[in-house]
């Protein structure tokens, strides 16, 4: 692991403005996903800190087009990524064998005879481009963008899945393919970033001597006023999310399902906010008298406002859940499990209510729904700790930084 530069010494490298090239699955707008929040952020602070960046992908789904103010070139790749069914075939994850069309990979090789400083592969759905780029003329710095150590989180996925047999084979098959493919990046770039130091250090473990930067999220919305909970707070308890992966969905049906009787019994209702498909909703709504779905929602600030809790009971995937932030920043007391904190700040869990299990989480909401006092100032406090720790620009200097020490280090 390693630490990045001091901001004097990038800021006298960042005036040269290095020219990078940021190799992504598609525009990260609109933002309405975790991954899609990290990339584009990341990217912008990046770019603030002083790169001439390009920024390539397929086009935002929905047509969602970048904001023009901000300061990047943005290139779409023609055409649509490929269907699953080449995914499942091929020898590569997924989702790698979906993005690497053959336009993307000649678009990828005309960028690749340009002189870049850097380029950086975002995701490891990416890493089908590392052959095409290691060749690149003035040997750029390499950078990995992580957002999870996706070897762990296959895993989980496929060893958590209850579902049919071949279901479950696919599974345990793209975990075998991430594994490789991971490797094969943290073996062939410069750089690896991470979203959390967990995270790191099952990098470093599986390939030893790969160079990595903790890059943990910032938040760029308004923080909330002051909020205090009363008893006309509705008994709400507020999940958030997208519920499109599979991951996502078996977290969702799994504490929906194991906290149904208990909230029904108490009176609470537990509010789901994020899009999902309809066969999801279907079964959430016949099995759990006390679910509301949303769907997708343009302004979270009305569900924010209306419930005296949120959860994040995810007990599938890694790294870190940006809705921490979402609701420590809108005064949102936050119930969750130990596992699913990883990556937030000691400081910020400890005002949070953690449990081990979801046994034991929807125990603890039921014990404390009405404890307004308690939840308020856990809220507080959390927003108190919280908000000198998140800052996006500091992510773009440190990751420029790393950069820079990347390359004296290769030179």
């Amino acid at each position: 692991m390693m630490t990045a530069p001091a901001p004097s010494a990038i800021e006298s490298e960042a005036v040269a403005k290095p020219r990078g090239l940021w190799l992504a699955r598609e525009m990260p707008f609109p933002l309405d996903t975790g991954d899609h929040i990290y990339t584009a952020f990341l990217a912008k602070s990046l770019a603030e800190a002083g790169v001439d960046l390009t920024f390539v992908g397929f086009a935002a789904p929905g047509g969602a087009r970048p904001p023009s103010d901000w300061p990047i070139r943005w290139q779409h790749v023609e055409g649509a990524k490929s269907g699953r069914l080449r995914g499942l075939l091929s020898t590569m994850p997924v989702v790698a064998a979906t993005h690497a069309t053959p336009a993307y990979r000649a678009e990828v090789r005309r960028l690749a005879a340009e002189p870049w400083d850097f380029i950086v592969v975002d995701q490891y759905g990416m890493g089908w481009t590392l052959p095409l780029i290691h060749a690149a003329p003035g040997k750029p710095v390499l950078v990995h963008m992580s957002h999870d150590h996706e070897t762990s989180v296959t895993r989980s996925i496929y060893q958590g899945f209850e579902g049919s047999a071949l279901k479950r084979f696919a599974y345990w098959q793209n975990h075998v393919k991430t594994g490789r493919m991971e490797k094969l990046i943290a073996r062939n770039v410069d750089l690896l970033t991470t979203i959390t130091e967990h995270d790191a250090t099952l990098f470093e473990a599986q390939s030893p001597g790969v160079r990595t930067v903790t890059l943990t999220p910032g938040y760029a919305g308004a923080p909330a006023e002051d909020r205090s909970l009363s008893a006309s707070t509705p008994r709400h308890v507020l999940m958030v999310g997208s519920y499109h992966w599979i991951a996502k969905q078996e977290n969702v049906r799994r504490f929906a399902l194991a906290a149904d009787e208990a909230f029904t019994a108490n009176n609470i209702e537990l509010h789901i906010v994020g899009s999902m498909p309809e066969t999801l909703a279907q079964e959430l709504r016949g099995r759990c008298k006390s679910v509301r779905l949303h769907g997708f929602a343009e302004s979270l600030t009305p569900h924010f406002v209306g419930s005296r809790m949120a959860v994040v009971p995810e007990e599938i995937g890694g790294g870190f859940k940006l809705k921490f932030l979402d609701f420590v920043f809108n005064r949102v007391p936050v119930a969750t499990l130990t596992k699913a904190a990883e990556g937030v700040p000691k400081d910020v869990v400890d005002a949070m209510l953690c449990a081990d299990d979801l046994e034991g989480l929807v125990a603890t909401i039921v014990d404390n729904i009405d404890r307004l006092d308690k939840l308020d100032r856990l809220q507080r406090r959390a927003h108190d700790v919280a908000k000198t720790a998140f800052d996006w620009p500091r992510r773009g200097t440190t990751m420029l930084g790393a950069m820079v020490e990347s390359r004296s280090a290769a030179a």
